[in-house]
């Protein structure tokens, strides 16, 4: 096997790019301290650290951090790939079962004209939420979906919510959600996950039993943004914040970059001193960085008051030895860094 196909199985199993130059320097070595790894693979020390967690979870190395310097050493491959296959077979039950239960047509739309077929297809996909979720809901369908949506709050999803056909939020669902807004108007029900599934429903979809309207499944990752834009471009600045929950405890580390905006907000709005650490490319020449710096701004639209220019403008102004930064998220173009990873602490 060559070694880009070798990368394209290791990354199959969850690894990203950077893992997978750690974990094949590792290979190499054997055992090593981080500082070693660190020269070879070409990313910091404490970045190895951190990946090294990560395979160590996952069954690829063992970390000895009972000696100084902490050593990394690769477990036998034999034991890593058996552990792999018993891992797959375990989940296999599982899979097939929810194979069966959510699986959308063969094709990137299915159309659904049941009712409870939809609110099926919302709560399986808030079910499968793995980083962020934008929901519109009618109050008096809030409870066909409000277990759902717990659930994927306790998995720690960020949970953009829209409550319409109400000017008040009832107080038992006041952290049902990241941040709720209500509005009295109705709307389409409207479900984006991690930008890549959801639903869109007329309101007489979800309201009555018997309507002869149609709603739209899709699965495209390229229609995700376009759903999120039109959500916060046309519903949610006409809404009302109603709740936002409590920041997480710092420090916290999150890959997705609304996370990082959200909690970034939120402390800043605490008068915290707020340090980040950056992992990404700069968007010029897309050359790796890594940047130990200070928040000092959050341009966003999640939380009021909100201060963004178009609809899903959400970045972090950072400073770092004196010079000044803009960081955005994937895909990010108009800001200096396109950003993998982002470390909050408080400022000691």
């Amino acid at each position: 096997m060559d070694d880009a196909t070798l990368r394209a199985h290791l990354r199959r199993f969850g690894l990203s790019e950077k893992e997978v130059d750690t974990y094949l320097t590792l290979l190499e070595h054997g055992e090593a301290t981080a500082s070693t790894i660190a020269d070879v693979a070409g990313v910091s020390k404490r970045y190895v650290y951190s990946v090294s967690e990560t395979l160590e979870d996952r069954g690829f190395v063992e970390v000895t951090d009972h000696v100084v310097p902490t050593t990394i050493r690769a477990l036998p491959p034999d034991q890593v790939v058996d552990e792999l296959v018993r891992d797959a077979e375990a989940m296999r039950p599982a899979l097939e079962s929810r194979h069966t239960r959510t699986e959308p047509s063969t094709d990137s739309f299915e159309i659904v004209k049941s009712r409870v077929t939809v609110l099926k297809r919302v709560r399986s996909f808030i079910d499968g939420a793995d980083e962020e979720l934008t929901l519109s809901v009618p109050l008096d369908v809030l409870d066909e979906v409000e277990g759902a949506l717990r659930a994927a709050r306790d998995r720690g999803v960020l949970i953009v919510l829209l409550v319409s056909g109400t000017d008040e939020l009832p107080a038992e669902l006041a952290d049902l959600a990241s941040v709720t807004r209500v509005w009295s108007e109705t709307m389409p029900t409207m479900l984006t996950v991690d930008r890549r599934v959801g639903v869109i429903a007329p309101i007489e979809m979800v309201s009555s039993a018997h309507s002869d309207t149609q709603a739209i499944v899709f699965a495209q990752q390229h229609l995700g943004p376009v759903v999120v834009a039109s959500f916060f471009g046309n519903y949610w600045p006409v809404a009302r914040e109603a709740a936002v929950a409590d920041p997480v405890e710092l420090p916290s580390s999150h890959e997705n970059f609304w996370h990082s905006i959200f909690q970034a907000t939120l402390w800043l709005r605490a008068d915290a001193d707020l340090r980040a650490t950056i992992e990404g490319r700069t968007t010029a020449d897309n050359e790796y960085v890594e940047l130990d710096c200070r928040v000092v701004d959050v341009t966003q639209g999640l939380v009021e008051p909100t201060n963004n220019s178009f609809p899903v403008e959400h970045s972090l102004t950072v400073e770092a030895d004196g010079e000044s930064y803009t960081v955005g998220g994937y895909g990010a173009f108009l800001e200096t860094i396109e950003a993998d990873r982002v470390w909050l602490t408080l400022d000691d």
